[in-house]
């Protein structure tokens, strides 16, 4: 009988051992010079975020505790009075920037609505197995690389109300033809926000695309496996898979519309009266035209406050509504 002969196991050695591994020495010697260069590559980004953003803000605080004037050599501190006389109706600045922080808030309780559920439908629909889909997207996002100038201008030649061509078209149709669209109220808000809704929200579009695009196809065979409808799938798959997005989107809106500026100062100048001139003209109009830097540095941080409090209770809201999700 044959003897069987056992060849004990070897084990497989690591090739270049010393390269990927070494000593604990030499693993933190790595470490560090691969944070070197991570840090290198992050410093172009870091030192313009510092310039262009930080030390602004830095020097409009600053600002907004003295008595800062372009034409004086001489700056005193002030302490909170420039905040204090924001709040007091006697004051110069106080009645005129509530009634633009008013104007803000109208534009920001129409337009956001607009502005996540429409992107949402076409989204949804988008995500279907449809010919031309990425023509459709792209006719959905072209509009979004222009800017707010040539927004303007284009607008304004179309809602013109004495020679525009939407009231000419109007009155082809037999329906009123000398709707007011940038000249009086309530037109003016619905000429900012359809133009608004019309050039931004191609972005959310897309953004609501890719969440559709990772969320699992088997949640919805199990939903149908269970008998649920279209709308139950999109109730129960489809809003808490884009729960993260929809945070997102919503936040970003908020502040995005909150910063309005450029609609209503190309369409409609700010009126009628200043019905229309929101937070951010108020403020561009009092430090950089009539140079009261002061105050209007105050009311920035007090807009910067406003929005920074919303966004942390929309954060707050839709986290706990992710994390009951989940659980």
């Amino acid at each position: 009988m044959a003897e069987i002969v056992t060849t004990p196991a070897v084990a497989p050695q690591r090739e270049n051992a010393g390269e990927s591994g070494g000593t604990p020495a030499n693993r933190a010697r790595g470490g560090r010079r691969r944070t070197l260069i991570a840090y290198l590559f992050l410093a172009p980004f870091l030192i313009l975020f510092l310039t262009f953003v930080v030390a602004p803000a830095v020097f409009g605080l600053w600002i907004s505790v003295t008595d800062y004037s372009p034409f004086s050599d001489v700056q005193n501190f002030v302490g909170l009075q420039n905040y204090i006389a924001l709040f007091d109706p006697n004051s110069t600045f106080s009645g005129d920037f509530w009634q633009s922080m008013g104007a803000t808030a109208i534009f920001v309780i129409l337009s956001v609505p607009c502005l996540v559920l429409i992107p949402l439908g076409i989204a949804l629909l988008l995500n279907r197995k449809i010919r031309a889909a990425a023509t459709f997207r792209t006719v959905f996002f072209a509009p979004y690389v222009l800017g707010v100038a040539v927004i303007g201008v284009i607008w304004g030649y179309i809602l013109d109300t004495q020679s525009g061509i939407l009231n000419h078209l109007l009155g082809l149709i037999g329906l009123p033809d000398e709707i007011p669209w940038t000249v009086n109220v309530p037109w003016v808000w619905v000429t900012l926000v359809g133009v608004t809704v019309w050039w931004t929200m191609g972005l959310n579009t897309v953004i609501f695309l890719a969440g559709l695009k990772g969320i699992n196809g088997d949640l919805y065979e199990a939903a149908a496996l269970d008998g649920a409808g279209p709308w139950r799938s999109f109730t129960s798959v489809t809003i808490p898979g884009l729960r993260p997005v929809m945070l997102f989107i919503t936040t970003t809106t908020v502040l995005a519309s909150a910063n309005m500026f450029g609609q209503s100062y190309l369409l409609t100048a700010g009126g009628p009266g200043n019905t229309t001139r929101t937070a951010i003209m108020y403020i561009a109009d009092q430090g950089l035209s009539q140079n009261n830097m002061a105050p209007a540095a105050a009311m920035s941080y007090i807009l910067f406050a406003f929005l920074a409090v919303i966004s942390f209770v929309n954060f707050r809201f839709q986290r706990e509504r992710v994390e009951r999700t989940v659980a």
